[in-house]
């Protein structure tokens, strides 16, 4: 398994903080202004990427109105695909400024593309990395056609058994991708916790072999830190800035505080796992006076014999710990002895012989 990949000078993987990802996807709600905004709030959020989605309505679907491509139910009932694309896309002339204004910032900005001419679009604009979305894990030539790209490559897994996501670990392979990550995913919007089986991201990492990440649809943040202690190096979170505005993604995505807590939390959570460590750590140094050692209890003279009476376990743990107790009865102090003392082993005679 290779144990990290690298976006932009910042390494992912189970050795590093987890990668965090505010996805904007429809979020700007047809304003230049408000992607703008959405950009500004997440590098202020501590986000380490910002992702777009990359399509016009006619690179996505068909314009048709027949029942196959009527949307009945859900967020976006009533209205037809190419609807929906035309209300969502983000406009390609604003991929420049966006691009632009996140590299002053200092986030990392990429995108999920749907199709030959977006990857194109996206390579004018020398994008760090693609995401392919989870309804495009099974379309293996646009994989492969990122794949030729040679950058790095996320793929979400969303409607994926394992089977369909090794064909897309295999179109990414074929198509020459060296650095490829794949992400847990559940496409319900939004999607309840329950349906995440965290408990898959283990077996992804060891069944495939690679990074892997959540794409996060719940509608707090529970769920995507969890994962973080399940082995998740990448999460992904749709953003928003007012969970009301009345877009397609609006409802089911993080407001900045909460995308703030996100970052915070996830980073938490992993610093928290640490490694094996039996060891007393540091913030345990200064409570060894809360530990219980043997001391003794009455003053004894050089020579005199350790009785049960002369000692007791109490706290503070700075004398032998009390497992020696019957070890040292019966023995004799070395030294003139003071109540109240810790009991040493250089102050009884033969001990540990």
């Amino acid at each position: 398994m290779k144990n990290h990949i690298e976006i932009a000078g910042k390494k992912i993987g189970n050795e590093f903080p987890p990668y965090v990802i505010a996805e904007m996807s429809a979020n700007h709600n047809g304003a230049l202004t408000v992607a703008l905004s959405l950009i500004d709030a997440a590098q202020k959020a501590g986000a380490d990427a910002i992702k777009i989605q990359t399509y016009r309505p006619d690179t996505i679907t068909l314009k048709s109105s027949l029942p196959d491509f009527q949307i009945n139910d859900g967020l976006w009932a009533g209205r037809t695909l190419y609807e929906l694309y035309e209300w969502a896309h983000t406009p390609w002339e604003w991929h420049a400024p966006l691009f632009d204004h996140a590299r002053k910032l200092g986030i990392t900005i990429f995108s999920s593309p749907f199709d030959r001419t977006a990857v194109d679009l996206l390579e004018d604009l020398n994008a760090p990395a693609y995401k392919i979305a989870s309804f495009e894990a099974v379309d293996l030539p646009l994989i492969k056609y990122v794949a030729s790209t040679g950058k790095p490559m996320i793929i979400s897994t969303g409607m994926a058994d394992a089977e369909e996501i090794q064909e897309a670990i295999d179109a990414a392979r074929a198509g020459g991708c060296k650095e490829l990550a794949i992400l847990h995913c559940v496409s319900g919007y939004p999607a309840p916790a329950e349906d995440y089986n965290l408990r898959t991201i283990p077996d992804m990492i060891h069944r495939f072999g690679l990074v892997t990440g959540l794409s996060d649809h719940t509608l707090d943040n529970t769920t995507a830190i969890t994962s973080v202690a399940l082995g998740a190096s990448i999460i992904e979170k749709h953003f928003t800035l007012d969970r009301s505005g009345g877009g397609p993604d609006d409802s089911f995505s993080l407001e900045p505080a909460e995308m703030k807590a996100l970052c915070d939390g996830a980073r938490t959570a992993w610093a928290a796992l640490g490694n094996v460590d039996y060891g007393r750590k540091s913030s345990e140094q200064g409570n060894v006076k809360f530990r219980r050692s043997l001391y003794f209890v009455k003053d004894l003279k050089a020579g005199d014999i350790i009785t049960e009476d002369a000692v007791r376990s109490v706290r503070p743990g700075f004398g032998l710990p009390p497992k020696m107790v019957d070890q040292i009865i019966g023995k004799a102090v070395t030294q003139n002895i003071r109540a109240n003392t810790p009991v040493e082993a250089a102050k009884i005679r033969g001990f540990g012989a």
